[in-house]
C-alpha cells in the first residue's frame, strides 16, 4: 500500500510538474490525476483498505464552453474580415480628400459654367476637356482600385482554402495518434498532448470556417461545417477554390471538394472575405457604375441635342447595334433610346444656308413593323440633301456631307444619338472604361455649347452644368449627385455599425476565453499547493514505510 502511494504521489508531482512547464504554451490544456481508494481486502469480520490508485490522467476541459468559442470565434472572425474590409474600402473611395469624386465631379460642373459665363472662350473649352479627362481618370482610377482591393480578397480567400486543408489533414492524423495512444478508447488517460495539439487546430480551424464536432468513444472525433461533413468515421473532404468571373476580374468561390457544396458562410473569416469581396466592395463597385453609366448617358444625352461650334463632315458612332434590323431599343446598345426625334442640320459652309430636317425615331411599340431600326434610320438620314449614311461592318452608323457641307444635331428628345455616340462628349459604359471622345479632345470646338443661338450662345452649355441635380430615370428618379451621396453615405453607416458589431463579437469571445482560461488554463499557484500536498503525502507515505520496516525488525528480533 505505502509503495503504491510513494508511486501515486509521484506522479501527482510529475503531472504538476508537467502543468507548470507548460503554463506559457499556447493552447496547452490543464492535466489533472484522478484517483481514487484502492480495493480493499477482507480479512475476518475486517474489511481494510489498501490505499489509493491512480485511474489516470486527464484534461480538464468544458466541451459545451469549447462550443461556445468555437462559434464566438467564427462570429468575431467574419466580421472582424467585414470591418477590415470596409476600412479598405474608405481608405479608397477616399471622400475626405482632395481626389475623390465629389471633387472632380463639382471642378467639372465648374468648368462648364465658367465656359457658360464666355462660351466663345478657346482656353476655357480646354479646361472643360482637361477637367473631363480628369473626372474620367478619377472614375476609372477608384474602379481599378476597386478591383485590385477585390482581387486581394481573392487571394486572401486562396490562403484560407489552403489553411484549412492543412489543419483539416492535422486534425485526421491526431485523430489517429490519439485513439492509438489511449488504446481506442480503452484507456481512461488522456493523450494530453495529441489531445492540446487537436484542440488548437480546431480553434484555428473555427476562426476561418463555422464548425461542430462530435466526440467518438475511441477518441476521434467527427468535424462539420454548416450542413456539409468534414471529417466523419473515416472519411473526409477539404475545401477547394472554384473561379468565377465578376466583372472585369476573376474571383473564387469555395465549395467541398466531394460534396461540391458550398461553404458555410454562416461565420468565419473566410465567409467575412467572401463577402466583404462580393457584397462590400462588389456592392459599391456595382454603385459606381450605375452612377458613371448614368453619367456618361445623361451627359451625353444633353450633350448631343446641342450645337458645337464647329459642324461635323464625317462621323462615326461610337456604338454599335448587333444586328441592323433590329428595332433599335432591343439592338444590344448599352443605352436603349425612346421614342422620340431630333434634327439634322446641314449647312452649307460658304453660304450659311442651313436645311433642317426632321428625324423620326418610332419605338412607341405600337406597330412594331414599323419601329426603328439602324438600317430605317440609316435611310431617312441618308435621304438628307448633302448627308451620306452608311453601316459600317460591325454595326456602327457612319455619316459624311458632301464637299463644303457640315451637319449639326439639336433637340434630340429620343436619346438615340446619345446611344448610338454621335455628337457625344463622355465615351464608355461604366467606370471601368469611361473617357473622353476623341473628337473633343483634338478640338475642343466640337463642344456642344449651343442650341443654335450663334457663337454667344450658352443654354446648353448650361443645362450640362445643371445635369447633377436632375433626377434620373434610370436610378428611380434620384439625382446623379443624391444617388452618389446615398451610396457613400451607406458605406460610411455600414463601416460604422460592422466596426461596432466586431468590437461587441470580440468582446464575448474575450470573456469566454478567459472563462477557459480559468476552466483550463494553469494556475501557477495552484500547482504549487498541489506539489506541496504531494510532496507532504510522499514523506508521510515514506515514513509509513519505516515505520512498517521498524516494526518488522521488532517482530524478528523477538
Amino acid at each position: 500500500m505505502a509503495s503504491r502511494s510513494l508511486q501515486v504521489f509521484s506522479t501527482g508531482i510529475e503531472v504538476a510538474g508537467q502543468n507548470i512547464a507548460n503554463a506559457g504554451t499556447p493552447g496547452y490544456i490543464r492535466e489533472e490525476l484522478l484517483l481514487e481508494p484502492n480495493f480493499p481486502y477482507s480479512d475476518g469480520q475486517l474489511v481494510f483498505g489498501t490505499g489509493v490508485r491512480a485511474l489516470g490522467i486527464q484534461q480538464q476541459i468544458d466541451v459545451f464552453l469549447e462550443t461556445r468559442v468555437h462559434t464566438a470565434n467564427s462570429d468575431a472572425s467574419a466580421a472582424a474580415a467585414r470591418d477590415s474590409i470596409f476600412r479598405q474600402l474608405q481608405s479608397e473611395i477616399g471622400e475626405l480628400g482632395d481626389s475623390d469624386i465629389s471633387t472632380a465631379v463639382n471642378d467639372f460642373l465648374a468648368t462648364l459654367n465658367d465656359l457658360a459665363n464666355q462660351p466663345e472662350s478657346a482656353a476655357l473649352r480646354e479646361v472643360v476637356v482637361r477637367e473631363g479627362q480628369q473626372l474620367a481618370s478619377e472614375l476609372s482610377l477608384l474602379r481599378a482600385n476597386l478591383d485590385e482591393l477585390r482581387q486581394a480578397q481573392t487571394v486572401k480567400v486562396d490562403t484560407l482554402v489552403s489553411e484549412s486543408n492543412r489543419l483539416i489533414t492535422q486534425i485526421e492524423e491526431l485523430n489517429l495518434e490519439i485513439t492509438r495512444a489511449e488504446s481506442a478508447g480503452l484507456s481512461i488517460s488522456d493523450a494530453g498532448a495529441l489531445r492540446s495539439q487537436r484542440y488548437q487546430a480546431l480553434n484555428r480551424l473555427s476562426e476561418i470556417i463555422p464548425i461542430e464536432y462530435r466526440e467518438n468513444d475511441n477518441g476521434s472525433i467527427d468535424l462539420f461545417s454548416g450542413d456539409s461533413y468534414v471529417i466523419l468515421t473515416g472519411q473526409s473532404q477539404r475545401l477547394k477554390s472554384v473561379p468565377r468571373s465578376a466583372g472585369t476580374v476573376i474571383v473564387q468561390d469555395v465549395v467541398f471538394t466531394k460534396t461540391e457544396s458550398p461553404v458555410s458562410l454562416a461565420g468565419g473569416e473566410l465567409a467575412g472575405v467572401l463577402d466583404g469581396r462580393d457584397n462590400v466592395i462588389g456592392g459599391f463597385i456595382n454603385d459606381l457604375d450605375q452612377f458613371a453609366s448614368s453619367l456618361i448617358f445623361e451627359f451625353n444625352r444633353i450633350h448631343a441635342s446641342g450645337e458645337s461650334q464647329k459642324g461635323f463632315t464625317d462621323v462615326t458612332a461610337l456604338s454599335a447595334v448587333d444586328n441592323s434590323n433590329s428595332v433599335l431599343n432591343n439592338a444590344g446598345l448599352n443605352f436603349a433610346p425612346t421614342d422620340g426625334r431630333f434634327l439634322v442640320k446641314v449647312a452649307n459652309t460658304l453660304t450659311g444656308l442651313t436645311d433642317t430636317t426632321n428625324i423620326r425615331v418610332d419605338l412607341d411599340g405600337i406597330d412594331p413593323g414599323n419601329d426603328t431600326t439602324l438600317e430605317s434610320l440609316r435611310q431617312d438620314l441618308d435621304a438628307v440633301s448633302n448627308l451620306n449614311a452608311v453601316i459600317t461592318p460591325d454595326g456602327r452608323l457612319q455619316l459624311t456631307t458632301d464637299a463644303g457641307f457640315e451637319v449639326r444635331f439639336s433637340e434630340d428628345t429620343s436619346g438615340a444619338l446619345a446611344s448610338l455616340g454621335i455628337n457625344t462628349f463622355f465615351t464608355g459604359t461604366d467606370s471601368d472604361d469611361i473617357g473622353v471622345n476623341s473628337i473633343v479632345l483634338n478640338d475642343s470646338a466640337f463642344i456642344a455649347s449651343g442650341q443654335g443661338g450663334g457663337p454667344g450662345d450658352n443654354r446648353n452649355l448650361l443645362l450640362l452644368a445643371q445635369f447633377l441635380d436632375n433626377p434620373q430615370q434610370s436610378l428611380n428618379g434620384q439625382s446623379l449627385d443624391g444617388f452618389y451621396n446615398t451610396a457613400i453615405s451607406r458605406v460610411a453607416q455600414s463601416a460604422a455599425a460592422e466596426s461596432a458589431v466586431a468590437n461587441g463579437y470580440a468582446a464575448f469571445r474575450d470573456s469566454l476565453l478567459n472563462q477557459r482560461s480559468q476552466f483550463s488554463g494553469v494556475s501557477l499557484d495552484e500547482e504549487a499547493v498541489h506539489i506541496i500536498e504531494f510532496q507532504q503525502s510522499f514523506q508521510a507515505a515514506a515514513r509509513l514505510i519505516r515505520v512498517i520496516d521498524e516494526l518488522y525488525d521488532v517482530l524478528l528480533n523477538i
